[in-house]
C-alpha cells in the first residue's frame, strides 16, 4: 500500500472519529419535536478535538481495510460509510426517536417550525411494526387529490422500501419540491395487492388553526399542529369565541402530530389556571416540572377536547393535562403515545442527528410513551363515517356539552 493511500486513510480515520466522537459529546451535554422538540432551533453539534478513540475502533478499521482491499464492486464514499456508521449506532439504541437526517432532507424537515413546506399533504406516524401509515390526508391536498386514503399503509416511496424507517426517514423521502412526482406504493384494508399512487407535490400552508359557532352557542376550535404559529392563531380564536360567551368549547387535537414542547405549555395554560402541565424525566433521574403559566383565556368555560389515534406528543400532553386535573374530558379514541423529547442538532455539514433526551409524563405521573392517552368517552370514527362525511366524536363531544356537564 503505497504512502498517498496510506494518508488518504489516516485522514479518512480521523474524519470518522471525529464524528463519533462528536456524537458521544453531543449525547453528553444534552439539556433539555414531536413534543417533543425543544422550543431551541436545531444546534451545531460541538466540534470534539481528534484522536484515536476507544480501542474498540480497532476492530471497526480492520473490518474497512479487509472490505478496501478484498470486496468485489465499488466501494462507497466515506461519507457514506460514516452516515451508515451512525445509523448502526442510532439501530443499538433500540429508540425510535433518535434519529439522523442528512443534508437534503434535514433542510426539508426545518420547513416543519414555519408552518408550510412541500410535499403531498398528509398527516402520517410511524406504527409499531415498522410501518408508516396515513393519518389523515389534508382536504383539497395532492393526496386526498390522488385517492389517497385515512388508514393507507405506504409500503414504497419511489421504488424506495420504507419498513422500519424512522419516521422523519420516510417522511423526508415523501417531501421534496413543488411540482415534482413522487410514487406511493400503497397497501389498503380490504385491497388484496398493493398498487401505486402517483402524486404531484405542492407548497402546503398549513392552517394550523380553525374556528367556528357551531350550533347551541357551543365553540369550536381545532389545532393542526404544534408550530410555531400555534400559540398565538389558539390565542386570537380564542379571543373571539370567548367573546361571544358560549355554553361550551370543544378543542379538537385529532390527527394533530404535535410539535414543540413550550408550545404545548403554552396552549395548554389556555385552559387551566393552576397547576402542572406535565414534568419532564430525563438521564440520570434529572425531573424538570413544567407549570401552568397564567392568563388563560378559556379557564372556566365547559370543555371537551377531541382526539384520536393521530394525536401524538404534544397533543398528548395538552390532552393528559386537562384529564388529570378534572378541567375537562377527553372523547374520541386513544391517542398514538408518542411521549419522548428528541433535541435536534445540526452537525457539521448540514445533516441533523435528533436525539431522545427525556420522556413526559401527566401531572398525575402518567407515562404516555407506547400506551397513550384513553379518551373518557370512547367513540370510534369509521372509514364509513368519513365516507359519508359524518363525524360521531364531534356529535357526541356535543351532545356532552348540552346535557350532562
Amino acid at each position: 500500500m503505497d504512502s498517498t493511500v496510506k494518508v488518504v486513510q489516516g485522514l479518512c480515520k480521523i474524519f470518522v472519529m471525529m464524528v463519533l466522537a462528536i456524537l458521544i459529546v453531543s449525547v453528553a451535554f444534552l439539556s433539555g419535536f414531536g413534543a417533543g422538540f425543544s422550543l431551541a432551533p436545531a444546534r451545531p453539534a460541538p466540534v470534539a478535538a481528534a484522536g484515536e478513540g476507544p480501542s474498540e475502533f480497532a476492530v471497526f478499521w480492520e473490518a474497512w481495510h479487509l472490505i478496501e482491499s478484498e470486496f468485489y464492486g465499488d466501494l462507497p464514499t466515506m461519507q457514506e460509510v460514516t452516515y451508515g456508521a451512525i445509523r448502526g449506532v442510532l439501530v443499538a439504541l433500540g429508540d425510535d426517536g433518535t434519529s439522523f437526517i442528512d443534508p437534503e432532507h434535514a433542510a426539508v424537515m426545518r420547513e416543519d417550525i414555519t408552518g408550510s413546506f412541500e410535499g403531498i399533504g398528509a398527516v402520517v406516524n410511524m406504527l409499531p411494526n415498522g410501518r408508516l401509515i396515513i393519518v389523515e390526508p389534508l382536504p383539497g391536498r395532492p393526496a386526498a387529490q390522488a385517492g389517497i386514503q385515512r388508514g393507507d399503509l405506504v409500503l414504497k416511496v419511489d421504488d424506495t422500501p420504507i419498513q422500519n424507517m424512522t419516521l422523519m426517514e420516510a417522511v423526508s423521502l415523501i417531501r421534496g419540491p413543488a411540482g415534482t412526482t413522487v410514487h406511493l406504493t400503497v397497501l389498503r384494508k380490504g385491497v388484496k395487492e398493493p398498487f401505486e399512487v402517483t402524486i404531484v407535490r405542492e407548497r402546503v400552508e398549513l392552517e394550523v388553526v380553525e374556528s367556528r359557532m357551531l350550533d347551541d352557542d357551543i365553540a369550536y376550535v381545532r389545532l393542526t399542529e404544534f408550530n410555531a404559529k400555534a400559540t398565538k392563531e389558539l390565542t386570537k380564536a380564542l379571543r373571539e369565541l370567548m367573546a361571544q360567551e358560549p355554553k361550551g368549547l370543544i378543542f379538537d387535537l385529532r390527527s394533530n402530530p404535535g410539535g414543540f414542547l413550550q408550545t404545548s405549555v403554552e396552549v395548554t395554560s389556555q385552559f387551566l389556571d393552576e397547576g402542572l402541565v406535565l414534568t419532564e424525566k430525563g438521564k440520570g433521574g434529572v425531573e424538570k416540572a413544567h407549570p401552568v403559566e397564567s392568563g388563560g383565556l378559556a379557564t372556566e368555560v365547559p370543555l371537551v377536547v377531541l382526539i384520536n389515534v393521530g394525536s401524538a406528543s404534544a397533543s398528548e400532553i395538552v390532552a393528559g393535562a386537562i384529564q388529570d386535573s378534572g378541567r375537562g374530558i377527553l372523547v374520541g379514541e386513544r391517542s398514538f403515545g408518542k411521549g419522548s423529547v428528541q433535541l435536534p442538532h445540526t452537525l457539521s455539514d448540514g445533516s441533523e442527528l435528533r436525539v431522545t433526551i427525556a420522556r413526559w409524563f401527566t401531572p398525575k405521573d402518567r407515562e404516555i410513551q407506547g400506551l397513550g392517552i384513553i379518551p373518557d368517552i370512547e367513540v370510534e370514527m369509521t372509514l364509513e363515517d368519513l365516507e359519508a362525511g359524518n363525524d360521531p366524536q364531534l356529535e357526541r363531544a356535543v351532545e356532552y356539552l348540552l346535557t350532562e356537564k
